[in-house]
């Protein structure tokens, strides 16, 4: 579990699901990084891809849905299961072919960001849609 989530999680919130990101979503940065290493600008296509990876998370807990992206500038997004309105899911072929994709969470009041890149994200909106439903 990323520190973010564990830091930010209230008094009797328990964390239900979380949502990864996707290595396959991040070989374009390592394809374009392995042809332009010779330029040693590969290195930072590889350097962005890792810190993507190591730097975003996503979850839901039984009061809300959690996601922070970033490393030097943070994005959080914080919405209370009460206010989800819909919960979107786009993928592209290749997206769909690995299983990977954005999910937009949109809510009362709150506009629709998009969370790029993520592993099985229809499997993180039946969890949701379930966990909200099951009252």
């Amino acid at each position: 579990m990323g520190s973010y989530i564990q830091n930010s999680l209230m008094r009797d919130e328990k964390v239900i699901y979380e949502g990864k990101v996707s290595i396959w979503s991040l070989i374009p940065l390592f394809i374009i990084g392995l042809i332009t290493i010779m330029f040693f600008v590969g290195i930072i296509f590889w350097v962005i891809a890792i810190l993507r990876y190591m730097t975003t998370e996503l979850a839901f807990t039984n009061k809300r849905v959690i996601a922070k992206t970033g490393f030097i500038s943070r994005k959080t997004i914080e919405l209370n299961l009460a206010k989800v309105e819909s919960v979107q899911v786009q993928q592209g072929i290749i997206g769909r072919i690995f299983n990977y994709g954005s999910l937009i969470i949109s809510g009362a009041g709150n506009p629709q960001t998009p969370i790029s890149g993520i592993s099985s994200p229809m499997s993180f909106r039946q969890s949701l849609n379930e966990f909200i439903h099951s009252d």
